[in-house]
């Protein structure tokens, strides 16, 4: 009897199967066709997708940390001391094609390289997806923007069809970005340059491609050459007025209603914003177009707010000096990988200590903080990682 039941659950599970790959063959072929009609190859076509078959992707759309994530953890996870010094080293190992990518395309050093930084480590984090898989899985599963997918997915094919990336190397995000600097490859079709000279435009395996594809992306957002990115400011007490990344006044109007610059100066020339990236009991900015530049590249501001900070630190100047308005400060990477080591030491399984707060990760966090009668949210923070230090 119960083999019988046994047998009854597989075949369910076999037909309930069906209809989901039967979708996915015909969604496939109807990428393959539009492929096709835009000029791509049939080698290319078939060389990519013969045996393809759904990844994970869609279960990523609404988990990215830009947008999920409380700005304080944001930003101390990706800037830090580790991060400045290696970026350091990376302005001296590539300052030819960086002095290269700047006199082209007019965005500074430093900039570029905390691009560089944010997305992929300095390319040591590209992502493990296959593009293709990603993008075809999105274009046929996604619950929304199926259209926008499906015309990334043939861009990729394009990119392969050309040859400037090799099947092999094109790995990337849940998204389908990919490369040190994470374009998409519609942006790669629009934006990446052969800066190395070596007739392909390669952002996977040369980093002067890279820089030199970023500097081009920024200078085509808008980017002005010799103005700042912004800067940070003190807001009188009470201050109740205008604020918003695109509500941008000149300096004067700002300095009318009390803001200045934390040495109490002037605002100087020109026009900016007012961003409140926590509230008006957190950290305050003026920023610029230029802000707006680098918040073209991912649309979110605390991004953009990572990336300029960044740059700012790797010229020798401070990092946020307002404290975030939290009694529960976000960890640098070294720190998290000092939380998870001493979770470890402490009986649970959060895979290699690497810094990054994945799915173990936080359940081990919210058990122990459940056990040291803390809030229970899996929230990788100073208050979690003070109460292990005392275990």
């Amino acid at each position: 009897m119960k083999a019988n039941h046994l047998l009854g659950a597989l075949a369910a599970l076999f037909f309930a199967a069906a209809p989901a790959r039967a979708e996915w063959s015909s969604c496939l072929a109807g990428l393959r066709g539009a492929a096709a009609s835009a000029g791509v190859s049939q080698q290319t076509i078939a060389s990519a997708t013969n045996g393809l078959a759904p990844n994970d992707a869609v279960s990523f759309m609404d988990k990215q940390p830009e947008f999920t994530t409380p700005v304080w953890d944001y930003v101390a996870g990706l800037v830090d001391e580790e991060r400045v010094e290696e970026g350091r080293a990376m302005l001296r190992q590539h300052a030819r094609p960086l002095h290269a990518a700047e006199s082209r395309y007019g965005v500074d050093a430093p900039t570029i390289v905390a691009v560089w930084g944010v997305e992929s480590d300095f390319g040591k984090s590209f992502g493990k997806r296959p593009v293709i898989q990603s993008l075809a899985t999105l274009a046929c599963e996604a619950p929304r923007r199926n259209d926008y997918w499906r015309k990334e997915f043939i861009a990729a094919l394009k990119i392969l069809d050309h040859g400037d990336i090799a099947p092999e190397e094109f790995y990337g995000s849940w998204a389908g970005a990919f490369g040190h600097t994470q374009f998409m490859p519609s942006t790669f079709l629009g934006m990446a340059v052969d800066l190395d000279g070596d007739g392909r435009r390669n952002i996977a395996s040369s980093a002067a491609d890279s820089l030199g594809s970023t500097a081009n992306y920024l200078h085509k957002s808008g980017w002005r050459s010799g103005m700042p990115w912004g800067f940070e400011v003190r807001l009188p007490e009470g201050y109740s007025g205008p604020s918003g990344r695109k509500g941008r006044q000149s300096m004067g109007f700002w300095q009318s209603r009390g803001v200045t610059r934390l040495d109490g100066s002037g605002l100087g020339e020109g026009s900016a914003a007012l961003l409140l990236p926590a509230g008006r009991n957190g950290p305050a900015f003026l920023v610029t177009k230029n802000f707006d530049a680098v918040y073209a590249y991912n649309a979110a501001e605390s991004y953009a707010l990572a990336i300029c900070v960044l740059s700012d630190m790797l010229r020798g100047r401070p990092g946020i000096q307002t404290p975030w308005p939290t009694d529960d400060p976000g960890l640098s990477r070294a720190e998290r990988r000092e939380l998870q080591a001493l979770l470890t030491r402490n009986g649970y399984d959060v895979g290699d200590s690497d810094g990054v707060i994945g799915t173990k990760t936080k359940e081990a966090i919210a058990d122990f903080q459940a056990r040291a009668g803390l809030q229970r949210n899996g929230r990788a923070s100073l208050k979690v990682l003070n109460a292990l230090r005392r275990r």
